[in-house]
């Protein structure tokens, strides 16, 4: 199994570049913000390990917000952000990217600080690389290839069918039939599969020990309690002293909602809708006290484990819809970078999770400048749906560059594709096996 790690390089622009470097952006796509593979900048199809990317010009109009909260207002430079989810290792991806489009690369960083033509790219990447504090992958383990096969193996399952002229007959004998003919396209090269690799065991290793550092965490804590029964009380106190603070910050702190202008909500609906799948990017701050900052540390830390090891099999809790996402602390942790591949519309992305997971919402981003008010962390907040999506929009960044590998096809799309090919793959199936495997086509 190949895992699917991201990167994210963020450098500072030039002040008197930024129109510039928008331009040359806007030179990479087809449709609106939609990455042409074969630009001559950065040719995303040349890259079979990439399975999205985006470039994100970080210019964020809500810093003024700081000053509810008594504080000054910030001066955070305007940004570039290069985002790439792949197969395999982050190291071997990037070197490809230099080793196959350093001209585009370069012509783009030029317009960030501190690079020159003399400047080593590499080095200069993996310098201003921004770890996620949180990351979700859709199914680990899928890679770009095995998507774009199994979808190749559908459409040759579709003409088979329609060519034999088998449709009523038995399920069984249909997938005896397929099963034959896809044997023969291997055979002859005209239809490719290629087998699931090796897991790297550097991965698997640092994966099982960050797997085994929550329980062990739990587990050193009973026993330390069951020790030193004593210690119920000062952990009781915490308690008590955490959720006093939170209230106290709940019921004090500015609730700033504003409504965008219809302009800001229609410009970034043009990037939106060309394909199946959407982009979503949002830049917001972390609301400016110590204990916000380190509630959303640990709560990052929870997200990305239960990502990591629980919901990592097609779905994020009862959402099914996301291909990547991640959450990024920027700024010495003062700002939040969340990012998102996702199916559908951006309405029904919003209403899926507030209507599902809208607990989840509120224990992540109440603790940022601009969400509507909530209570004891979970309750509140993205149940006022209006004032949610009004925060959600007046923070959401137009994507100047998006890229998808498989263009037209869903998570659901790839979920339906792998059954198919697992299917194919048995010797045998028994008649009501046949016929549930043949729904899937």
């Amino acid at each position: 199994m190949i895992p699917q790690l991201n990167f994210m390089v963020v450098a500072p622009v030039l002040a008197d570049r930024i129109e510039a470097l928008k331009s040359l952006l806007e030179s990479m796509t087809g449709n609106l913000g939609m990455a042409n593979p074969k630009n001559q900048i950065l040719p995303f199809g040349l890259f079979e390990e990439i399975h999205y990317s985006r470039f994100v010009v970080l210019d964020d109009r809500t810093l003024d917000d700081f000053a509810a909260f008594g504080k000054p207002v910030p001066a955070y430079p305007v940004a570039l952000a290069f985002i790439v989810d792949c197969d395999g290792s982050v190291e071997e991806c990037i070197s490809h990217l230099v080793r196959d489009a350093a001209a585009g690369l370069q012509q783009l960083f030029s317009h960030c600080e501190h690079f020159t033509a003399e400047t080593d790219l590499l080095t200069w990447m993996t310098q201003r690389l921004q770890p996620s504090s949180a990351s979700y992958v859709n199914w680990v383990g899928r890679t770009v290839w095995q998507v774009r096969e199994e979808a190749v193996l559908r459409e040759f399952l579709l003409r088979s069918i329609d060519s034999a002229g088998i449709k009523a007959a038995p399920a069984q004998d249909i997938h005896k039939e397929l099963a034959g003919r896809v044997r023969g396209a291997l055979d002859a090269g005209t239809l490719v599969l290629t087998p699931p690799q090796t897991t790297p065991f550097a991965w698997q290793v640092h994966n099982g020990l960050h797997c085994l550092s929550l329980p062990l965490g739990i587990l050193a804590v009973v026993i330390l309690v069951c020790l030193f029964p004593w210690l119920l009380v000062p952990l009781a106190l915490a308690a008590v002293f955490f959720m006093w603070l939170l209230r106290r910050y709940e019921k004090s702190e500015p609730e700033i909602i504003v409504r965008m202008p219809p302009q800001h909500s229609q410009m970034l609906a043009r990037l939106e809708d060309h394909d199946v799948t959407n982009q979503f990017t949002v830049l917001g701050s972390v609301k400016p006290t110590l204990f916000r900052s380190v509630t959303l540390t640990v709560i990052l830390w929870v997200v990305d484990y239960g990502a990591r090891h629980i919901y990592n099999a097609g779905h994020l809790g009862r959402i099914q819809t996301i291909h990547f996402a991640r959450w990024a602390f920027l700024n010495k942790k003062e700002r939040v970078l969340f990012l998102s591949n996702y199916d559908g519309s951006l309405e029904a992305y919003m209403d899926d999770f507030i209507n599902k997971v809208g607990w989840g919402l509120n224990l992540v981003f109440s603790n940022g400048i601009g969400y509507p008010r909530t209570h004891w962390l979970v309750q509140d907040g993205s149940k006022s749906e209006q004032l949610f999506k009004y925060t959600l929009r007046r923070h959401q960044l137009p994507t100047e560059v998006w890229y998808k590998a498989y263009p037209g096809l869903t998570a659901f799309d790839l979920a339906r594709n792998a059954r198919i090919r697992k299917g194919i793959e048995r010797k045998s199936l028994t008649e009501a096996e046949a016929r549930l495997w043949l729904q899937d086509l």
